[in-house]
């Protein structure tokens, strides 16, 4: 990894573990991470992507992941609706419709770009309902989430990924029943 990347590494793998932890994600829980590039240099979104920090960024989100038994995604950006990156094997457990596409960083974005080379057999879904979700650069990844999601700031603050701005969420079950239901601890 390029030594001006590793901050940015460490911050990211910062949120994961954090995401997780408070998160209460199981092994095998599905983390899905959008990322703009572009942000995390300091530029704006979808216009100055960085194909070598995208590669950083996966290959931190997938060790990561991998490290804490957690099933890593990565969002497309909008040129590919917003499709998912993630190992075949993930995708054909949680049956997912698969898509035929390839993501590059002009089209899908340099994280999804990077995660698709990386992955050691690509498959691109059409959607998913993910246990957790890491938004880096405002990528609006709170689609990926299933319901009930809930909000995570570290340390009652948002994270920063190298100058992008972080939000994270994981998913609850939904209360359900009215006023004599009663819930588990």
């Amino acid at each position: 990894m390029n030594p001006e990347y590793e901050n940015i590494a460490a911050q990211l793998s910062s949120c994961i573990r954090y995401l997780a932890k408070e998160g209460g994600l199981k092994p095998g829980a599905v983390m899905v991470l959008g990322c703009s590039t572009s942000e995390v240099a300091g530029g704006l979104i979808g216009k100055n992507s960085v194909p070598e920090l995208g590669d950083a960024i996966a290959q931190t989100m997938i060790e990561t992941c991998r490290e804490l038994g957690l099933r890593p995604v990565f969002q497309c950006c909008e040129h590919l609706n917003r499709a998912l990156v993630m190992e075949q094997e993930t995708l054909d457990s949680l049956r997912l419709r698969q898509v035929n596409a390839m993501p590059v960083p002009k089209a899908g974005g340099s994280a999804g770009a990077a995660a698709y080379l990386r992955f050691e057999h690509p498959a691109v879904a059409e959607s998913i309902q993910a246990d957790a979700a890491i938004d880096v650069g405002d990528t609006l990844v709170g689609m990926h989430i299933r319901p009930v999601a809930v909000p995570l700031r570290m340390n009652g603050q948002a994270p920063r990924v190298g100058e992008a701005h972080v939000t994270m969420a994981y998913s609850r079950l939904p209360f359900i029943g009215g006023s004599r239901a009663q819930y588990p601890a």
